[in-house]
């Protein structure tokens, strides 16, 4: 008897079943149904390292290291940019990796965000702290689910929403910028408006511009990088306060437009 017939991949492979532990998937190539197993390596890697940096940031802001946590929540929000990325130019996009980013998400840009703010500064308030930091955390969730049955019905240009990762920044940029600040009435009330209306706006069916339609790989004039360099430049000034504000103008973005629709659109009934 030869030694393949021992071998419990190849045996799994005739009985076509999966090993334990192994994950298969079905893809259609072509018009046919193709079985695929195991997973790949390059973008899931990614996504762990993003996983692993919204972990760091709970465990950072556990021990008073908050400048640190917000830091990693920016990290991560890079690194979940790099793995669908990377996953579409290798073409290796999987089920398994989307379902692996969005639990990922789930951490990074979820619980990592409300758990920083909390230990940061909403832990003072007793059951009305624990009670804003819930309504970020599920409207993150309720954001996420939302957004994965919603892929290839919405339009492009758009999210209906806040996406979390923007959340995640303006809550994260928060911290950074005024960690070194001493507890204040007005900083926590700043806070409770910030995480609890990020968890809100994430729910909200109000738009924000996704910018997918830019054109990132047309010429552009030379003077345009220039304009690239002074925005490194600005950044490495003071991050924690630019990144902040950049992404609370975003947040905010989102209500502004809407009212202005809202504006144009009632002298046209009337």
């Amino acid at each position: 008897m030869s030694d393949e017939k021992h071998d419990p991949k190849v045996a799994a492979t005739e009985r076509d079943e999966t090993l334990p532990g192994e994950v298969e998937e079905e893809e259609v190539v072509e018009g046919a149904r193709v079985r695929r197993r195991g997973i790949y390596l390059l973008p899931n890697s990614l996504t762990t390292a993003s996983l692993f940096s919204g972990f760091y940031a709970i465990v950072s802001a556990a021990n008073g290291m908050f400048a640190n946590a917000a830091i990693a929540i920016f990290v991560s929000m890079v690194l979940d940019g790099l793995d669908g990325r990377v996953a579409r130019m290798t073409n290796t996009q999987s089920k398994f990796g989307e379902e692996y980013d969005s639990l990922a998400d789930m951490v990074a840009f979820g619980v990592a965000p409300g758990l920083v703010a909390f230990f940061w500064s909403l832990n003072s308030l007793g059951q009305v702290g624990w009670a804003i930091t819930f309504i970020y955390v599920a409207g993150a969730a309720l954001r996420l689910a939302r957004f994965n049955t919603q892929i290839g019905s919405v339009d492009k240009k758009y999210f209906v929403g806040l996406p979390s990762p923007s959340a995640a920044a303006v809550v994260a940029g928060l911290v950074w910028c005024f960690h070194s600040w001493e507890p204040s009435g007005w900083l926590t009330a700043l806070t409770i408006v910030v995480v609890g209306g990020s968890g809100v706006l994430m729910v909200s069916n109000i738009l924000y511009n996704s910018f997918k339609d830019l054109d990132m790989r047309g010429r552009v004039p030379f003077a345009a990088i220039l304009l690239v360099v002074l925005m490194f430049v600005v950044v490495a000034l003071d991050p924690g306060t630019v990144l902040f504000s950049a992404f609370l103008i975003y947040t905010l973005s989102g209500p502004v437009r809407s009212l202005f629709r809202q504006g144009r659109r009632h002298p046209v009934e009337r």
